[in-house]
Formats: C-alpha cells, structure tokens, sequence
C-alpha cells in the first residue's frame, strides 16, 4: 500500500463519523457500538437520546436538538466536532436507546478458544493449569463409541492425562472429572475490536472481562 493511499484511509479512519458510539438499551445496558454517523441518525430520527457525563459519575440525556444547542456552548476539540454547512455538533460518545429495553440474543460460540476459557485452561482430570499449547480438546465419551462433538462432551485435558485415558471414558480409565463439563452462560457482551481502547466515559458501562469472549474458529 503507497503512502498516499495508507494516508487517505488512516484519515477516513480517523474521521469523527465513523468514530465508535457505546449503545445502550432503554435500561442503560450496553448492547453494542455503532459509528457517529449512525448514532446521529437515530437521534435525528428520536429514536435515541446522547448520554453525556459531567466525571464525576453524574449522566445527562439530550434529544437531538437538546444536543446541538449544548454543542454551540460547550468547548471541544476539532477532533469531537462534526460540521454541517450552517452548524457543528459535539461527537456523542454514548446513545441510549428509547424503544429497546433487551439484550441481543447471543450465543456462545462452540470454538476452540470458548473451551478453553469455559475450562480455564485447567485439564479436567488433574486439575492443573497449562498454556493453551499443553491442552487438549478431549472426547469425554470416546467418537468411535458415539460420543458427539458437544460442549457437554469436551473437557480440556492435558497430554499425561490424554495419554492415559486413551480411547476410553473416565469410568474405564479409572479417572474422574473434576466437574461436568456443560454448555456456558456468559451474559451477552458487546462486540468491539480486541485491541480498540475504550473511551473513558464507556467504563461504568461495560464489563471488560465479556470483551474477548467470542473469538476464534468453530471446532467440529
């Protein structure tokens, strides 16, 4: 890629429209991220208010007119700005919406890494941690005896343990579980980028922890 053209999409990047924008449900809960472009649409329409946050924890909501007359107050960097031909508006960092008071129904993805998270990268036969390269995915009830390829037939296992169970269930090989693998509940979570660092105004808002969850290739 030439510089000039790594130039003009790091500025298209870089753009205030296509910042992203933390969404909240009508019961201020985060349910995704949008871009500014698409934030300012739905106030536009009503269909959102911004979120605005004075630091010292204290909210505020604007409608869409609400928002541009305070945007003509308040002092902000070029960078927080978005011209129109007769008016600028401040960069809304944060939407709630005013029809939507559920989560998205997710699932959590059946993948290599979510087994290793669901487990903690801890063998279920001995129940010592190893890094993900010392870990495998085991059959609980073997294939070739019709165990299937489930969340509540895969555990973690490392190679000693693998090695000694074979191609046999725990019963056979005189091994134990240490709990019964099942299907996880983590509560839906917002899809953001891994490596995106969140604005600060964002935080009381969303759980870290949910951010990486959903990654990785299925395993079938």
């Amino acid at each position: 890629m030439s510089n000039a053209i790594f130039a003009k999409v790091t500025g298209l990047m870089r753009h205030p429209l296509n910042q992203p924008v933390l969404v909240l449900n009508r019961l201020w809960q985060a349910v995704n991220v949008c871009t500014v472009k698409r934030a300012l649409s739905l106030l536009f329409q009503g269909h959102a208010e911004v979120v605005f946050g004075d630091g010292s924890g204290s909210f505020q909501t604007f409608t869409f007119y609400e928002w541009h007359d305070f945007s003509q107050r308040s002092n902000h960097s070029e960078s927080e700005r978005v011209r129109g031909v007769s008016f600028q508006l401040r960069v809304p960092r944060i939407i709630v919406l005013s029809f939507f008071d559920r989560f998205p129904k997710k699932e959590v993805k059946f993948t290599r890494h979510n087994l290793f998270e669901r487990d903690r990268n801890t063998c279920q036969y001995c129940g010592q941690a190893f890094d993900t390269n010392d870990l495998n995915l085991d059959h609980v009830v073997p294939r070739d005896r019709g165990g299937p390829t489930t969340w509540e037939n895969i555990v973690c296992s490392c190679v000693r343990c693998n090695s000694k169970k074979g191609n046999r269930t725990p019963r056979q090989a005189g091994m134990r579980l240490i709990r019964r693998p099942k299907r996880p509940k983590w509560r839906p979570f917002v899809q953001v980028n891994v490596g995106m660092n969140p604005p600060k105004s964002w935080r009381q808002f969303i759980d870290l922890a949910y951010w990486h969850v959903e990654i990785g290739e299925d395993v079938r």
